[in-house]
């Protein structure tokens, strides 16, 4: 194993080096004269830029060749070149202009401006000053409630902002008129203006991990034209709105809107939050309901003969993320129908079922008929075309290699994706999407390569619990005796017999170089959620592991996504139990089947996978040798109070939520009993526990308390606190500092 600390750090910088693929735009068609068909393709990417210590954009445009069936060329156009203070950037849908949010710095030293600027071929029309025109707050750069949405007549841009908040002063504010006299004369009125006094300290909630600076949003419109910003009227006082577009006809616009009563909890990864689309119509600022009003929905895509919008759908409340329905509604009928349904179980070469944090912005074929998304299936990300008459779904991706494939955006059946694996970083991939029926014989061509990274092997292998710890409720397989077990997705994965009851994967990344007779390392490594999954694609821990020379095991245990809804529902009331005994279960096989160095086994997890790392150092402290966890939970009890996320801490513990709700306590002390500080008396590991000082979701008072029941017992432990960073501890400084604080403990403890 690697144990240099210079070498180590050259090898993270190295593999941290690799960018990601964040999104890509088709320009219009072109017509050569000799008939020939081109467009270009402009792709945004970020870095991790280690000496700036911050993430950084780049962009890079391609020319795409082809003849209307397949692509004939496709290559490279000019340089790469770093994107700076864009917020957000969207092509007007002729692909003439382009409309950009940027942020600038201030000249008198005080926040940022916030400037909407129009671009054509060539040069910027449009540069208007938002935070001067004074009309909202901050504009929203978020994928929740962000959006930046041209009219169709391309006369008007659409965004969503903070409402703008009224001053407010002391009581004893001493007076200063003169000072006024500027705003008078820069055309302000000075009277309506006048602040409040006993405002200045009220509460205002927001959307918590995430979007702290989300509050009150309001969607707001630019006319191009006049340079003229209003704020549009007309939405409910209850809702928060987002992810808005303009009708068919321009004459209103289309949103997303989340209830705010009684209280809002937090939105980010929870695609269980009560919302509904709606409709308000600029004329007369009527709103309308154009979906259930029950349930949860997001992600809303207009048809390019603006016929249809599509949408997802969930229950509201109950798990966090699941197998969501695809839903449409008919602009011109009125009638919703459902494309798609939740999946109970996932049968290989069946559709599995719908599991993504949103639709790609552009999804539609050029038909208006069939749309394209990616969702998990199992632990590989594939890409589905689905006909949204007959509800028929085809995979494009059956044939391709296998990893985590995403759509990033389709237009006139021109279809972009990103291709990673566990050993090979994103690749930008693009296909012509055959003609209905045809779909199967997809072509993808490779427009951006990345070299596989050496020295990692990786499999997925496919694991089923023994009876004992099978879930009563899905111990029987769905589908009656037909119903077949998927197959292995690779001749060498072991495969159960049974086909009852749920069953689970795993990813295991092992070194490939080096002489057969080493036992490596192993990493065991859940995943956090619960209710979330590692597909086959790049990630930069357990490569940077791998290339170590440590083995890395990312356990799906019950209840990741992917697996259909009836795994998603078998975890909540188990946590605590099922999910460890998973991992364990896995844990033992590994180590059973294949040549690891069973005195050298650590763990690493955050969030979830943190809670299950404390457990599973308290249930089962003979086989594990170190421990690092990232925001773990452990102790739900404590959690619920200070969270932004309380009825996680219900739902996973198995009991029923409402905004009223105060647990009996019977309900306490289950919850304290499904928790890692149950079993605390029994850890004798050495535990590394990184917090970040800002993490709503999963606050740092919950390692707080972990940290000193270890140091009381005399357990080793060591506490890193990141200021400036949530629960993702995503900052890249936190990352990386975090990565090599993580290996130094596990050479330390494993003795390597």
């Amino acid at each position: 194993v690697l144990s240099n600390v210079e070498e180590i750090t050259e090898l993270y910088r190295e593999l941290s080096q690799h960018p990601g693929l964040s999104a890509a735009c088709l320009g219009p068609a072109v017509t050569t004269q000799y008939g020939g068909k081109y467009c270009s393709l402009y792709t945004e990417w970020s870095q991790r830029d280690l000496a700036r210590a911050e993430n950084v954009k780049f962009c890079r445009q391609y020319l795409i060749f082809h003849d209307g069936a397949s692509v004939v060329y496709s290559g490279p156009a000019g340089t790469c070149s770093e994107i700076k203070d864009e917020l957000l950037s969207r092509e007007s849908p002729s692909g003439v202009l382009k409309a950009v949010l940027r942020k600038v710095p201030s000249k008198e030293k005080e926040k940022e401006k916030q400037f909407l600027e129009v671009w054509d071929q060539n040069r910027k029309v449009k540069s208007i000053d938002l935070t001067a025109l004074d009309k909202h707050g901050s504009v929203y750069d978020d994928d929740q409630f962000g959006c930046l949405a041209w009219s169709h007549s391309e006369t008007h841009l659409l965004y969503v902002a903070e409402k703008k908040c009224p001053k407010a002063e002391s009581f004893f504010q001493s007076k200063a008129p003169e000072l006024g006299a500027s705003d008078e004369d820069a055309g302000r009125p000075g009277k309506d203006d006048a602040p409040l006094k006993g405002e200045q300290f009220v509460y205002r909630e927001d959307w918590g991990e995430a979007l702290s600076t989300r509050s009150m949003p309001v969607l707001c419109a630019l006319d191009i034209e006049g340079s003229s910003v209003s704020v549009l009227e007309g939405i409910p006082e209850h809702l928060s709105p987002g992810q808005a577009f303009w009708s068919p006809d321009d004459t209103g616009v289309v949103f997303v809107g989340w209830w705010h009563e009684p209280f809002r909890l937090g939105l980010r990864h929870c695609t269980n939050r009560r919302s509904a689309l709606f409709y308000v119509d600029l004329t007369g600022g009527r709103c309308e309901l154009l979906s259930e009003d029950t349930r949860a929905v997001w992600s809303p895509r207009l048809s390019p003969d603006r016929c249809r919008i599509v949408y997802l759908e969930n229950d509201a409340l109950g798990p966090h993320q699941q197998c969501s329905r695809l839903r449409m509604y008919d602009w011109y009928t009125k009638h919703t129908s459902t494309v798609l349904e939740a999946v109970p179980r996932q049968a290989w070469g069946a559709f599995p079922g719908i599991y993504c944090g949103a639709l790609p912005g552009l999804c539609w074929a050029a038909d208006s008929r069939r749309l394209v998304l990616d969702t998990a299936q199992r632990s590989q990300q594939d890409v589905f075309v689905v006909d949204t008459v007959t509800g028929a779904t085809t995979s494009l991706t059956a044939d391709a290699p296998q990893g985590s494939w995403s759509v990033l955006t389709i237009d006139r059946d021109i279809l972009v994706a990103r291709f990673s694996t566990p050993s090979c970083p994103p690749t930008l991939k693009v296909a012509i999407l055959p003609g209905s029926g045809w779909e199967t014989q997809a072509q993808w061509v490779c427009l951006q390569d990345a070299p596989p990274v050496p020295g990692i092997s990786w499999g997925i292998r496919t694991l089923q619990p023994p009876p004992e710890q099978e879930h009563p409720q899905y111990s029987e397989c769905p589908g009656g005796p037909g119903w077949a077990p998927p197959p292995p997705p690779s001749p060498d994965t072991p495969h159960p017999a049974s086909a009852g009851g749920l069953d689970f994967d795993a990813i295991l990344l092992r070194p490939s170089e080096g002489s057969a007779a080493q036992k490596h390392p192993l990493v065991v490594m859940p995943h956090g959620g619960p209710h979330s999954v590692f597909t086959a694609g790049w990630m930069l821990y357990p490569a940077a592991l791998c290339r170590m020379g440590f083995a890395v095991l990312l356990v799906n245990y019950r209840g990741s996504l992917g697996f259909g809804q009836d795994s998603v529902a078998s975890l909540p009331g188990n946590v605590g139990t099922q999910d460890v005994r998973d991992v364990q279960l896995c844990v033992e096989r590994v180590l059973q089947e294949e040549s690891l160095d069973t005195g050298r086994v650590a763990l690493v997890g955050g969030s979830h996978g943190g809670f299950l790392a404390c457990h599973l150092l308290g249930q089962f402290p003979d086989t594990y040798h170190a421990c690092v966890v990232r925001n773990p939970v452990v102790n739900i009890a404590s959690m619920v109070a200070a969270t932004d996320i309380p009825d996680w801490c219900l739902t996973e513990t198995g009991l029923p939520y409402a905004p009223n709700t105060l647990p009996d306590p019977a309900q306490w002390t289950e919850m304290l009993c499904k928790s890692p500080m149950h079993y605390v008396d029994r850890v004798r590991v050495p535990v590394l526990l990184m917090l970040g000082e800002d993490d709503r979701r999963v606050p740092p008072k919950q390692g707080l308390e972990y940290y000193r029941a270890l140091k009381a017992r005399g357990v080793p432990t060591r506490l890193l606190w990141y200021p400036g960073n949530n629960h993702a501890l995503a900052g890249v400084e936190a990352e990386a500092d975090g990565f090599m604080n993580m290996v130094l403990w596990l050479l330390q403890h494993l003795r390597c």
